[in-house]
């Protein structure tokens, strides 16, 4: 068992999954508004995947066997599905493409992203990346904080980030949306597919992955423990926030 006291990730985690914003996507309209915001997140997502495969694989040229190789095996694992899943055509896809395909599916704008992808290809630094393209300000504080933790966090607090903020958190925010939401899924069939593959990836696959390369990793460690569960915390409160920027802008109706 991991000897983690999570009472407090557990109590804003149910406030995460239950956050108003699912209620207020009542139509393609305030699905468009939610995905041009939500795809920042996805994108940086991969980059807390890309971290953790750094530091638990060997991805140099010069390999070297890896501290764990049971956490890299579950890390390639993961990866294997985030990178290079299949999509519905039977082709291979990563996630964050699929989103794109899902969003161009119901009319939602993505030059936004595309262009930030494009800047951050050309070796911009993000920040200012989504300062040149006058990104939301909401979602400006979610990606700056999460490439922060990407960057200058050590092991245990990008872990905690990626577990407990997104893996751990995940399925059952998906569930909510779906269940909360009027939009028939035959209007939005690539979303939706994306929902529930990431349902059930990360519900009975990516998540239990994660939750043990953290036993493997902490073994008990209280300093690396308090570490993990801070940065969690944190990870947890930034998305809370970038909900409630997502829910006005739904509200209101706003695109960007």
């Amino acid at each position: 068992m991991i000897k983690i006291e999570i009472s407090e990730i557990t109590k804003k985690q149910k406030s995460l999954e239950n956050h108003h914003v699912f209620s207020v996507v009542q139509n393609i309209d305030d699905l468009r508004v939610f995905m041009s915001w939500h795809v920042f997140a996805v994108w940086d997502f991969m980059c807390l995947v890309k971290r953790l495969q750094r530091d638990l694989t060997s991805v140099e040229s010069l390999w070297v066997p890896p501290d764990s190789p049971l956490a890299a095996r579950l890390m390639n694992e993961i990866v294997l599905g985030e990178e290079s899943d299949e999509a519905p055509d039977g082709s291979y896809i990563s996630h964050f493409e699929l989103y794109l395909l899902a969003m161009k599916e119901i009319g939602a704008d993505t030059r936004l992203i595309e262009n930030f992808i494009d800047l951050i290809r050309k070796n911009m630094p993000v920040e200012e990346a989504m300062k040149t393209l006058s990104v939301d300000t909401h979602i400006q504080n979610f990606v700056n904080n999460t490439i922060n933790t990407v960057v200058n966090g050590n092991l245990y607090q990008v872990l905690g980030s990626f577990v407990f903020g997104r893996e751990h958190v995940i399925p059952n925010m998906f569930k909510g949306l779906l269940d909360a939401w009027h939009i028939d899924e035959n209007d939005a069939p690539m979303f939706v597919y994306y929902l529930k593959r990431h349902i059930e990836l990360d519900g009975d696959e990516h998540g239990p992955a994660a939750l043990k390369i953290i036993q493997i990793l902490t073994k008990g460690n209280q300093t690396s423990i308090k570490q993990l569960t801070s940065s969690a915390i944190d990870a947890i409160n930034d998305r809370t926030a970038l909900w409630d920027g997502m829910e006005k802008a739904i509200s209101r109706g706003k695109t960007m």
